[in-house]
């Protein structure tokens, strides 16, 4: 058993407390929570105090691609277009065992940040295959990709034996998604079919969605800087005169669940759509700003009570991967914030019946983070254990 005192903790779900406690079980689920006083120190518990600084529920990071966090640094182009192919060619310069070592890099270090879940996409399936060997949680979804119609059934094969080869990773703590790219980068036959095959073998699915202009003017208009790359390619894009949201609606893409990531060029209709279909945001606010595509509307989506949580995008997009910072940009502050990177993430990977508040029964996941330095965690835990301890 850990109990784990703090000058000052903060549920979520019930008012702040002054010099509290919480208690985890055996079990790695959280047995007692309230004032220092009134939470129990049974016989052989790992008792830990922290009186100078806060205890939170762990932080939920919505979207990450933890395979690139070797690639910090190294890329700076600013035009989108020529930004995600020069991606591409990094990665395919990379090998297996570097995506693992990178993984497990990014993963250790959101642990030091008090992060305690990730929602990854990637196509290496190391982001997986890191959270299994050092015990952490997340929603991994391995990414498919395929823009010209004739290579739907090599990319869902493709998709399949990722799969197969990570499902028998896939735990309580770990989950295993799909996750069809962007429209540009996927076929309308592909999207259907990655939808069909998430639906049936019961897969949570997310997709980049609505993140540039650029997005937009190919889906709506067939034109544009992707229009113009996929015609050098030989793929023909014909004009939806819809918006990338009502494409994806129509496709049967929105599952009930699925992650849609960034969500800039929305409308009200478009988020009518998405309350309508059950979808979840991941809201990257620095990556977006980086990519000078704006910012998504946060409070429209909050108020249509669209599931929205905070995510960091990759290292290649912000550099350091900080969810305060994040949330900071989003204009939110104090026990909002917390919120947004706690409970309200978990709300968004629909995860919030075990994990984002301090409560009797949910996990023990939780961080004690340093006072003001709210960045820096003294200790991270998932499910009980100990992932990560400030030296």
């Amino acid at each position: 058993m850990l109990r784990v005192r703090a000058g000052r903790v903060y549920p979520v779900t019930a008012p702040p407390l002054e010099d509290g406690a919480v208690l985890v079980g055996d079990d790695g689920r959280i047995a007692a929570v309230g004032p220092h006083s009134r939470v129990p120190c049974p016989p052989g518990t790992e008792s830990l105090q922290f009186r100078d600084a806060v205890l939170v529920p762990g932080l939920v990071n919505c979207h990450t691609h933890l395979e690139l966090t070797h690639l910090a640094g190294q890329h700076g182009e600013p035009d989108f277009a020529r930004w995600i192919r020069r991606v591409r060619e990094l990665k395919q310069e990379t090998k297996a065992e570097q995506f693992l070592v990178a993984a497990a890099r990014g993963l250790r270090d959101g642990w030091a940040h008090g992060v305690t879940c990730v929602a990854d996409t990637g196509d290496s399936g190391a982001p997986l295959r890191a959270l299994h060997a050092l015990g952490g949680r997340g929603i991994y979804y391995q990414e498919v990709f395929g823009p010209d119609p004739t290579q739907l059934a090599e990319s869902l094969a493709g998709l399949q034996s990722a799969v197969d080869a990570l499902r028998p990773l896939a735990t309580s703590r770990l989950r295993l998604g799909v996750s069809p790219h962007a429209p540009y980068t996927v076929s309308a036959p592909l999207y259907r079919a990655v939808a069909d095959y998430a639906r049936a073998e019961r897969l949570p699915l997310a997709v980049h969605l609505a993140e540039s202009r650029a997005e937009t003017d190919l889906v709506r208009d067939g034109a544009g800087p992707f229009a113009d790359a996929l015609a050098r390619r030989g793929i023909r894009f014909d004009a939806q005169h819809i918006s990338p949201v009502a494409y994806l609606h129509a496709l049967g893409v929105l599952l009930p669940g699925t992650l849609c990531i960034h969500c800039v060029q929305v409308d009200a209709t478009d988020i009518g759509l998405l309350k309508t279909d059950n979808a979840s945001v991941a809201h990257c606010p620095l990556s977006n700003r980086a990519h000078h595509h704006g910012a998504a509307p946060l409070a429209r989506l909050r108020d249509a009570g669209v599931p929205t949580g905070i995510g960091t995008d990759s290292v290649v997009s912000v550099g350091e991967l900080d969810l305060w910072a994040e949330a900071a940009a989003a204009g939110l502050e104090g026990e909002d914030a917390l919120r947004m990177l706690t409970l309200e993430g978990a709300r968004a990977l629909r995860w919030d019946g075990e994990i984002g508040s301090l409560e009797v029964g949910k996990a023990g996941d939780l961080a004690v983070l340093a006072g003001r330095a709210r960045s820096t965690a003294l200790l991270t835990c998932v499910a009980g254990r100990t992932v990560h301890r400030a030296e």
